[in-house]
């Protein structure tokens, strides 16, 4: 009698795809709800609802942003193959935006910029985490895979001029600010 085999369910390969494909699967609806709640919102209230979505689906929003941390960590222990310093770079950026910029900055929290970030960031991670949750289940569509490798090419370069044309141009108003009203203008007597 030779030795007992393990069942499929408790293979370490098996557990690793369960594992991997429950993360996926709660960054998935994590990111769904923020955007499904961020489009109905939009329907009920037009533009109004863009100026509170932060405080409508911020928590959700850091919640699921600190969860994808994780991702670093199945990187490096190497249940997840993907270059590390890439998704670091992301991840970190989006961290720094999120909890440095928004979160720790009242008066930024009320701009469309937020809205349109959280609208480009979770559409992406909406279709990156389906298109994972489903590989590591050995499931595959064309359209899907198609969708995961080209859609960050139109959206990070948006998300990209979003933030960096935002912060810039605040800045820049800021410092306008600043430097004039240290320098008024004098006006000219008639």
């Amino acid at each position: 009698m030779g030795p007992l085999a393990l069942p499929a369910w408790l293979q370490p390969r098996s557990r690793k795809n369960a594992y991997l494909f429950i993360y996926y699967l709660i960054q998935f609806c994590g990111h769904s709800w923020i955007f499904t709640n961020m489009t109905v919102r939009f329907f009920s209230f037009g533009k109004d609802s863009m100026v509170d979505t932060f405080y409508a689906i911020g928590f959700v929003m850091r919640l699921c942003q600190s969860i994808s941390l994780l991702e670093l960590l199945h990187i490096y222990v190497g249940i997840e193959y993907n270059h590390l310093l890439p998704r670091f770079l992301q991840l970190t950026e989006r961290i720094i935006i999120l909890f440095v910029v928004i979160t720790s900055q009242e008066e930024v929290q009320g701009k469309y910029v937020v809205c349109v970030l959280f609208i480009f960031w979770n559409l992406l991670d909406m279709v990156r985490y389906t298109y994972s949750m489903l590989s590591v289940i050995g499931i595959s569509y064309a359209v899907l895979t198609w969708l995961s490798q080209t859609l960050w090419m139109p959206i990070y370069p948006l998300c990209v001029l979003a933030e960096g044309m935002y912060f810039t141009y605040s800045h820049l108003y800021s410092e306008r600010r600043d430097i004039l009203g240290i320098f008024p203008i004098k006006k000219k007597k008639m």
